[in-house]
């Protein structure tokens, strides 16, 4: 049996509720990392920058490493409980854990035990986090063979992330002043998300079941397995795209908090700007999936991030005349290309993962995702630790304890502009360029399905 529901058989309700539930966590984690710790690290920690940007990266490699892992070794698990969702439990437990190490950072004068301290810290966290996500995304082709559910089944979990997304960027900062601000604000608040993410993460273990009678992949060594998978072009040509787009969108996540505040003096705007974001992609999700029926997953992706490029070169060239309130249009338009973030990817994924068991005659969706994961990351880090540099060496200044914030010089906002324009977008531009060759469209995937269903014929 490949998957619980076959082709043609839907996907219940409930389980696409309890499916797509894990992502709320997922993306909340996500907007923790990607919008707050940097901007925490320097502004509340009074980390350097250039500093705090290497020591997250430090961090995203390890996680990028253990990703890979992960996959491999829950392809070739077998328990009464599934090869997944014993993972996914111990991943839920322990992010809550870390996550309040995370925002708990002791007063280390030294720079650079400070640096250690995060640095190592943040490895254990990203890889508390792994331990959940790379076996929930494994899932995906596991619940269903139908190409079409897919595309509905990651509709509700991408909806389920935007969620995510909105209790990061509604919650977050009002738990620290309603904590105090400062340290113990940012504690308080590492640890209720934390909370709130183990909590997404346990309702989909209990809520979702493996296929049964599910035989383990035979994948042979592990560096053989990702050898294999890396030279497929579909793969290939659906996980460069992702790479970069990913980075891209760190890069923006890492940027907003310093430029609603260098640019116009109220990061409190910022606040106002995400949810209308978040806002316009969940409402266009659904219509994407609708229009990705007629048109195709790549198509649909490719049109979607062009529309978010063209917003985000607008943001650099007008946001810092026109003020906030065009910002906040921008952050509307934004939103209906970034839906496609959010749904195609994960609907094209498992479309390839049937390929190769089509090609190869193995299962090994954890290799996969686990790879999809290990190079995100890898585009995490980059985003992440390029963030911190730029915002170095055009001379932005850190918050220090104590005193008034500084005003940063025209510099320093003009590198604030460009994380904020053409260095994302340049990274964007190239996933569209090379996602134009991805081959796999609905036609191309009923015979890979033909052939799965011979196969497991004889």
């Amino acid at each position: 049996m490949s998957s619980v529901y076959d082709s043609g058989r839907p996907v219940p309700l409930s389980v696409k509720l309890g499916f797509g539930v894990g992502d709320l966590g997922g993306n909340l984690f996500f907007t923790m990392m990607g919008f707050y710790l940097l901007f925490y690290l320097t502004d509340t920690v009074g980390m350097r920058a250039g500093l705090a940007g290497t020591a997250l990266m430090i961090g995203k490699a390890w996680d990028a490493v253990t990703d890979p892992a992960v996959g491999y070794i829950s392809d070739r698990s077998s328990t009464r409980w599934g090869r997944r969702r014993p993972y996914m439990a111990a991943g839920a437990i322990t992010t809550a854990i870390m996550m309040a190490i995370m925002f708990t950072i002791p007063g280390l004068a030294n720079h650079w035990l400070l640096f250690v301290y995060v640095a190592l810290v943040y490895c254990l966290l990203n890889t508390a986090y792994t331990l959940f996500l790379i076996p929930y995304g494994a899932l995906t082709p596991e619940i269903t063979e139908d190409f079409h559910q897919r595309t509905v089944l990651n509709g509700y979990r991408m909806s389920f992330a935007v969620i995510g997304t909105f209790c990061g960027a509604i919650l977050v900062l009002p738990i620290v002043s309603l904590f105090g601000g400062g340290t113990r604000g940012w504690t308080a608040s590492g640890l209720i998300m934390g909370l709130i993410m183990a909590a997404s993460f346990l309702i989909t273990v209990a809520s979702v079941r493996e296929a049964a009678r599910r035989p383990i992949s035979e994948t042979g060594h592990v560096l053989r397995a990702y050898w294999d998978v890396l030279r497929m072009k579909p793969f290939l040509t659906v996980l460069i795209p992702w790479t970069c787009h990913i980075t891209g969108v760190n890069i923006l996540q890492a940027s907003m908090l310093y430029y609603f505040g260098a640019i116009f003096g109220d990061a409190g705007g910022f606040q106002i700007a995400l949810p209308v974001l978040l806002a316009s992609s969940m409402l266009f999700i659904p219509v994407w999936v609708r229009i990705s029926r007629r048109i195709g997953k790549k198509l649909s992706y490719n049109i979607g991030m062009g529309i978010f490029t063209i917003t985000v070169l607008a943001f650099f060239g007008l946001g810092h005349i026109l003020g906030l309130q065009f910002a906040v249009v921008l952050m509307g338009l934004a939103g209906v290309g970034f839906a496609t973030q959010y749904v195609m990817p994960f609907a094209i994924i498992p479309d390839v993962v049937e390929y190769d068991y089509a090609e190869n005659g193995v299962r090994r969706e954890g290799v996969f995702y686990g790879l999809w994961t290990f190079v995100s990351k890898i585009g995490q880090a980059l985003g992440i630790a390029l963030s911190g540099w730029v915002l170095t060496w055009f001379g932005y200044q850190e918050t220090v304890a104590g005193l008034p914030a500084p005003v940063q010089t025209e510099l320093a906002q003009f590198g604030i502009r460009l994380l904020i324009g053409p260095i994302p977008a340049a990274f964007f531009i190239a996933g569209i360029a090379v996602l134009s060759y991805y081959p796999i469209n609905a036609a191309r995937y009923a015979e890979i399905l033909k052939r799965i269903h011979a196969r497991n014929a004889r």
